[in-house]
């Protein structure tokens, strides 16, 4: 069988590496090319198991370099784009909002223009790539924020409220103006919070974690009742691989864990597997050092998924529970103390 390649954009990120090898795993008659800037988020380490892979390549480039994108396009045939580099570090994006519109706004547009370049050179699809599809990892923090009831659907008006949240939500624009205009073959997703294994030290889980293991005090924004919808990074893997095969072009899908906790829950039940499977020296719980700080400027209080769409187009539905994904991400982080760059 003839072997066709999937680009994937920054696929030594969190979710891309562990996106790499569930794809290497269930589409074998595909290759996987990786490109990724290695910025300070991104980490080879990662993708530790996918090296060896004769189906695996990485690519060390900026996927707002236009005549590189259009090297690997036509160099290894590419026949999808799964995408999903972007800055998404929101306070980063408050501190200095440039690098985001530069690599969710700039890129996003660079590579759909290598995509419909490639894929429909003359204003159509060529023949035999009729079916390559371009498909756009976004966030729920395009929605805004909620209130205490309702969650967000894909029908849901746009209202970001951050630097990072508007770059995503105008490279969504743009993905759905190629289709609208051009007839590209797209699909977007937007995800609530992931968690799981090989995140960044800067995402929450990780930052709780950290300190609690090193006695420093566990920042918590505000008050704490900012609310987010969990989902394991595993879930959200094998959502994305089933929109990229099976979703309706031109069309969003929303993923979501149906787990909503609220900051201090989260620290709390850190806190307390911590207790159980790294006890602190001193015999005192974890959760004493639970601190507040001040607030980030445009914190958004609630966020939730609704993703009876997905689940019903495509028979997606969460595994991991907030509780079973949490013991399973705790645990790596303990068998890694000392030993893994992310952490």
């Amino acid at each position: 069988m003839q072997q066709q390649t999937l680009l994937v954009t920054g696929g030594a990120g969190f979710i891309g590496s562990h996106f790499i090898a569930c794809f290497l795993s269930n589409y074998p008659s595909w290759r996987v090319l990786n490109l990724d800037k290695l910025t300070y988020a991104a980490d080879l380490a990662r993708l530790k198991e996918c090296e060896q892979n004769p189906r695996y390549r990485f690519v060390h480039g900026d996927i707002c370099d236009a005549p590189l994108l259009a090297c690997l396009f036509e160099k290894y045939d590419v026949r999808g784009v799964i995408h999903f580099a972007a800055e998404s570090h929101v306070d980063n994006s408050i501190v200095s909002p440039k690098p985001f519109i530069q690599t969710n706004v700039e890129g996003t547009f660079a590579l759909l223009e290598a995509a419909r370049a490639w894929w429909q050179p003359e204003g159509r699809p060529r023949a035999g790539y009729e079916n390559c599809r371009f498909h756009h990892i976004s966030t729920d923090e395009v929605y805004g924020s909620l209130g205490a009831e309702g969650f967000f659907t894909e029908n849901s008006p746009y209202a970001p409220n951050s630097p990072y949240a508007a770059s995503k939500a105008s490279s969504d624009l743009l993905v759905r103006a190629y289709y609208r205009t051009y007839g590209l073959n797209v699909t977007i997703s937007h995800c609530s919070n992931n968690y799981g294994p090989k995140q960044h030290a800067e995402k929450l889980i990780p930052t709780i974690i950290r300190c609690a293991l090193e006695g420093r005090p566990i920042p918590i924004y505000g008050d704490g009742q900012n609310v987010r919808d969990w989902l394991y990074v595993q879930d959200h893997c094998t959502a994305v691989c089933l929109i990229w095969e099976k979703g309706r072009r031109g069309e969003t899908y929303n993923i979501g864990g149906h787990d909503e906790r609220n900051n201090v829950q989260v620290a709390r039940e850190v806190c307390a597997l911590l207790d159980e499977l790294a006890p602190s020296p001193d015999g005192k719980p974890y959760k004493r050092l639970i601190s507040f700080v001040q607030d980030r400027p445009g914190h958004d209080r609630r966020y939730a998924i609704d993703s009876s769409k997905t689940e019903k187009e495509l028979g997606w539905r969460a595994e991991e529970d907030f509780g079973t994904g949490l013991r399973k991400t705790v645990q790596w982080y303990l068998a890694q103390r000392g030993g893994l760059a992310v952490f």
